[in-house]
């Protein structure tokens, strides 16, 4: 499950591989077109999953390399500080989330997403059909043990509206379901593409009650850019952003050739697991936004709801105006916002 928040620690290595193949002339051939590519780096924040599909199908499909760009993908692993990275130069875009983005700008970090995978945030919590929930009310006041990271902001937020002196509150298990599948009463945070779906193949019962309709929604699985990388180059930012469009509607349409790649990179994840989580997905990517103005498109009022929803929760001193938190690529003679 991704979901790795502002302030972690870095416990996971992360290796750029790269492959060559083909008889000697295509091994020159290649290397010539590859040094009239740009070079940068997009840095993870999980494994290779589904979750990150599009970004696996724009390297192997060509469409990086249509739009003259050479992109080393990174996998990252749990805690890896990626908006951390992209502050301080160490990579040119790195996936983060919304609210990461702009708790790390309140404090002088200079980075603005360009391109939203999920329009609908991924995180839920998981409960046992046995239990009989009906809302999410019920996890808070119903007598449970949740598992849950409360420093999360989501979970902040959950804590505030329903209050957690009714529920036992653990640490999050992450991908262990272990306490889950045998304990009924036991109830845990979770991505809906992840967990509920290896829950049932394990014989459990799970029910999920998405953060999304109690009313907090971050874009999740950003690609953000160096601030001033985008100051600089804006059309090579344009580059990025129309390249994971293009890939990641390829993969929506076909995620099975793709599905491969990433099973090689992370073999935990069988092709049923690659197929049922690109399947649950889908609906988070294809939201009403995606809809009218195309896939990875961001909105100013979403961020301005978000930053005020974290203003609220005392996460940040001061919202920053939506303008200095992403940028519209929709169109390549917009202006960006964020660039002076």
């Amino acid at each position: 499950m991704a979901g790795p928040w502002f302030g972690r620690l870095v416990v996971a290595l992360l290796i750029g591989l790269i492959s060559v193949g083909g008889c000697d002339r295509q091994k020159q051939g290649n290397a010539q077109s590859s040094d009239s590519l740009k070079k940068v780096r997009l840095i993870l924040n999980w494994k290779a999953e589904p979750e990150f599909g599009g970004f696996y199908a724009a390297k192997e499909q060509g469409m990086f390399a249509k739009h003259g760009l050479d992109v080393d993908i990174m996998e990252g692993g749990v805690g890896t500080p990626t908006i951390q990275m992209l502050g301080t130069g160490k990579t040119e875009f790195a996936i983060v989330s919304a609210d990461e983005l702009i708790i790390a700008r309140s404090h002088g970090n200079d980075s603005l997403a360009i391109f939203a995978v999920y329009q609908m945030d991924p995180h839920a919590i998981m409960v046992h059909a046995s239990r009989g929930f009906k809302s999410m009310a019920d996890v808070f006041t119903k007598g449970a043990t949740l598992g849950i990271q409360r420093g999360y902001p989501y979970a902040l937020f959950l804590e505030k509206k329903y209050g957690f002196q009714n529920v036992r509150i653990v640490p999050s298990p992450g991908g262990d379901l272990s306490a889950f599948l045998n304990d009924p009463n036991f109830s845990q945070q979770c991505f809906v593409t992840s967990e509920p779906i290896l829950a049932k193949r394990h014989g459990g019962d799970p029910v999920v009650f998405p953060i999304t309709e109690e009313g907090y929604n971050p874009y999740t699985t950003v690609v953000a850019v160096q601030g001033d990388l985008l100051r600089r180059d804006p059309a090579m930012v344009q580059a990025m952003f129309d390249a994971c469009r293009e890939g990641w509607t390829a993969y929506l349409a076909d995620p099975a050739p793709t599905n491969q790649v990433i099973q090689k990179l992370n073999p935990s994840m069988d092709p049923v697991m690659l197929s049922e989580s690109a399947k649950a997905q889908e609906p988070l990517i294809r939201g009403k936004e995606a809809e009218s103005t195309g896939i990875g498109s961001m909105t100013r009022q979403r961020w301005q709801t978000l930053a005020n929803q974290l203003l609220d929760l005392k996460l940040i001193d001061k919202a920053p105006a939506p303008e200095e938190c992403f940028w519209d690529g929709n169109a390549a003679t917009s202006q960006p916002a964020g660039v002076k």
